[in-house]
């Protein structure tokens, strides 16, 4: 809730001045002479701002966007290493068979999926510093756990409860940057943190490669045990270092060691600017009113969408170790984890290439349409080569379907946008846009591309691409939609957030737009699409 003391006007040209603790000077020391000046130069947006704004909005990107990149890398690797481990030894090592790695991967997923809703709802009324760290403790902890199990009925558990704490950091670190950043920020934000789930898989290849060469067989544990101890291992400063440096939301953002007052509300005055409300009262009547509108009946498939669109990416790994024979190796276990990031690194340049055009043109759908075309296009070519034929065409093609992967923090951004008029509306939809993705993701990629059918199974891989390229098609049109339908509310002339004020609970014409005059005369909309 919004803090009660009187709040200080940001046109002020000063405050009365308080003493210092030694953590204020020792932060503003580092703020100054530290990596933290550099202003994260993939971020550097700020130049034509207030100098004040400016001050505030460096150190808003040196606390929240190094921990939440840090953090989704951790959870990255917590999460995928399921998979590096499974073909490094695990599956011998447990007597795994059939779909098994499918379904461990689904207990995560569903875990995952039961977990977003509460938290996303609980970090309106939780501070996100507390809750986000805390769960970060749990999963890594956990994530340890896993070198333990000693066989499939444990690693189903163990997975489960992993999947159900991880729940709480996607959606809630999306939910908080769109609680601080204006349109023309959004995006290099939402997709730099975003570019840590390609970054993930990769250190985690190599560190796959490297623990079963280096640690397999210390201590009487296999190589892919000590992935799981060393990925938690890693995670855990990490998450007290969130308890430090991870912000709240600007309505219950108190002065501390890093912002001082002024900042503060400098940091609340910008989302007023924009229309952005502070968390509300739930009541029965909002809730039903998420439902009356057409933001969840579109931004929710069209996430759906884009998450189930990567499918042909999971397929390379399996596609290089079926070149190996009983009594013949093609490729060993090392070049078969590092060999598939190529993916993500094409992900990392597309991801950041989209921001930056996004931000530019504080547009969301020109990036959607043409990564949903390129992986349209790939999955099609995919289909119609041969698996053992034309080599190098398949290798090309299996790294270029990461250039869907890029375009979550640009859906998301859109998402806030589009939602920011009512804080628990947009709290909830952010939510369900992954929590959704993920039921799908729990049953579709077993259907879709079977493991015990990748890859040799040529009909079956084959139709695994062409559903990929429809499913992408469908996200290109889900794109359209939600651009016709912001379009008709730019049109219609709807402002609910200056208009209704904070209760939106009311109303059923799914208006988002806000249209406010900036200081400088110009004319501001929360997506400016002219």
């Amino acid at each position: 809730m919004a803090d009660a003391r009187p709040s200080v006007p940001i046109d002020e040209p000063h405050l009365v001045k308080s003493k210092k603790s030694w953590t204020a000077h020792l932060w503003s020391v580092c703020l100054r002479t530290s990596w933290v000046r550099l202003r994260l130069p993939v971020c550097r947006d700020t130049w034509d701002k207030p100098p004040e704004e400016r001050e505030f909005l460096n150190r808003l990107d040196a606390c929240l966007l190094p921990y939440a990149f840090l953090s989704y890398l951790s959870k990255y690797l917590d999460q995928q290493n399921v998979t590096n481990a499974y073909v490094s030894g695990m599956k011998e090592d447990l007597g795994l068979h059939g779909n098994q790695l499918n379904y461990i991967i689904t207990a995560w997923t569903c875990g995952y999926v039961l977990g977003q809703f509460p938290s996303n709802i609980l970090i309106t009324r939780i501070r996100p510093s507390v809750w986000i760290p805390a769960m970060e403790l749990i999963w890594s902890t956990l994530t340890m756990i896993l070198a333990t199990a000693n066989g499939f009925n444990s690693l189903i558990a163990i997975r489960f409860f992993i999947g159900l704490a991880e729940a709480t950091f996607y959606p809630a670190v999306q939910y908080v940057i769109g609680s601080w950043y204006k349109p023309d920020e959004l995006a290099k934000r939402a997709c730099l943190f975003h570019t840590a789930s390609a970054i993930g898989p990769m250190f985690s290849g190599f560190l796959q490669a490297g623990a079963y060469s280096g640690l397999n067989g210390v201590h009487g544990l296999a190589g892919w045990k000590w992935l799981f101890i060393v990925d938690g291992l890693i995670t855990v400063p990490i998450a007290l270092l969130g308890f430090l440096i991870m912000p709240d939301l600007p309505s219950n953002t108190r002065p501390n060691f890093i912002y001082t007052e002024r900042q503060v509300e400098i940091g609340k005055k910008r989302m007023e600017e924009i229309g952005r409300k502070p968390p509300a009262e739930f009541t029965k009547k909002k809730v039903l009113g998420f439902f009356t509108t057409w933001h969840i009946w579109f931004l929710t498939p069209l996430y759906i969408l884009f998450n189930n669109g990567t499918g042909p990416a999971t397929s390379m790994i399996f596609w290089l170790k079926s070149f190996n024979t009983p009594g013949h190796r093609v490729y060993s276990v090392g070049q078969i984890n590092t060999y598939p990031l190529g993916i993500q690194t094409v992900q990392i340049i597309t991801t950041i290439g989209y921001a930056y055009w996004s931000d530019a043109l504080r547009l969301r759908w020109p990036p959607l349409l043409f990564a949903g075309t390129v992986n349209v296009v790939v999955s099609i070519v995919l289909a119609a080569t041969p698996l053992y034929e034309n080599i190098t065409r398949r290798w090309v093609f299996y790294y270029l379907t990461g250039a869907l992967g890029g375009i979550s923090g640009l859906i998301m951004a859109w998402v806030n946008e589009l939602t920011g008029y009512d804080n628990e509306k947009r709290a909830f939809i952010v939510a369900s846009c992954n929590t959704f993705a993920y039921v799908f993701q729990a049953w579709l990629p077993i259907v879709i591309f079977p493991q015990v059918e990748q890859p040799r199974r040529v009909l079956e891989v084959f139709k695994g691409n062409v559903a990929t390229a429809g499913i992408s098609f469908a996200m290109i049109c889900f794109a359209l939609a939600t651009l016709y339908l912001q379009k008709r509310d730019e049109r219609r002339g709807l402002n609910r957030s200056a208009g209704m004020g904070e209760d939106s609970d009311g109303g059923d014409d799914g208006a988002s737009v806000v249209v406010k005059t900036s200081g400088s005369g110009k004319r501001d909309n929360q997506d400016d699409a002219q």
